[in-house]
């Protein structure tokens, strides 16, 4: 697929295609589900992440944890980055990155380098699961056994489309093929349930892989492919239908105890929504070997007018 921008021509084999020195265009993979015009934050939080992986690197150290701002919608089309380093150090040291858009900033992220240890360290897992108490395997289905979120419906095209779901349900067994954005009406496992003491948010799980490299020819950064997709737990765990509330992320924050491995990340997302439309989205991200990090988002909720 193929679209014009201005006197450049996308090809739309990767999120994003460089056009210049720390300059991307956005292609339409990048579109979320809100708006044509606007990306899915997923993706430019992953070209940020990039951006601070790639700055001044030192071996000694990995990216721990990022915080994404996203100041606006962030549009799609032309994009350009800008990192500085804000505190150099040995054991530790901050790096920032700005995506601007027309002159104007519409992203902020900051992200801590830590230090790698000289010696060993035990390893303590996250072993959390669903209330399960313990990880139970990281084998990815052949089909998702799950439907996906009604907010899915909104964008079968852009990003939505652009990475491949395989939604899990609650009680196992087989069900038809929801690995790419189709439609579906419900969800397989309810996203809140309620009884006397009102709503009560609800885990759902879902595997998934980008079906596009981030920018063109390059294998993605440890950060880079956990943000792309973490930015989706506040629609893998939506709690209000799409149809008739907007729940918009203002922020993204990782942690990653660990660098993902393999090319397959689950996603364990739930929602809680406080009266006066402030959401915070919670996922915890894990690999076929177990968990290796969380995600926190912030989100505006408010009913559709």
């Amino acid at each position: 697929m193929s679209v014009p921008s201005g006197n450049i021509r996308l090809v739309e084999n990767a999120f994003y295609q460089p056009v210049g020195p720390d300059t991307y265009v956005a292609t339409p993979a990048t579109i979320g589900p809100w708006s044509a015009d606007a990306q899915h934050g997923g993706p430019p939080s992953a070209l940020a992440a990039r951006a601070i992986e790639l700055h001044e690197p030192d071996p000694r150290q990995r990216l721990a944890r990022v915080c994404v701002d996203i100041l606006r919608p962030v549009p799609v089309g032309k994009i350009s980055v800008r990192t500085r380093t804000v505190r150099p150090g040995r054991r530790v040291a901050l790096i920032e990155s700005v995506l601007e858009s027309d002159g104007q900033e519409v992203l902020h992220a900051r992200g801590w380098r830590i230090e790698r240890p000289a010696g060993d360290v035990p390893e303590v897992r996250d072993l959390e699961s669903g209330g399960r108490g313990q990880w139970q395997g990281g084998q990815v289905p052949p089909v998702g056994d799950g439907l996906m979120p009604p907010i899915f419906e909104h964008a079968p095209q852009g990003y939505l489309s652009m990475i491949e779901w395989r939604f899990m349900a609650a009680g196992g067994g087989e069900a038809p093929d929801h690995d790419s954005a189709g439609p579906a009406t419900e969800f397989a496992r309810p996203a809140v349930t309620q009884d006397e003491s009102g709503l009560t948010a609800q885990l759902s799980s879902v595997w998934t892989r980008p079906r596009l490299p981030l920018v063109p020819g390059e294998k993605p950064t440890p950060m880079s492919r956990a943000l792309l997709i973490a930015d989706s737990g506040s629609g893998v765990g939506a709690a209000l239908s799409g149809t008739d509330f907007i729940f918009i992320n203002v922020d993204l924050s990782a942690v990653l105890p660990r660098d993902p491995a393999g090319e397959w990340l689950l996603l364990e997302a739930s929602t809680a929504i406080g009266a006066d439309g402030t959401g915070l989205a919670t996922t915890r991200l894990s690999d076929q070997h177990g968990s290796f990090g969380r995600a926190w988002q912030t989100l505006l909720v408010a009913p559709r007018p």
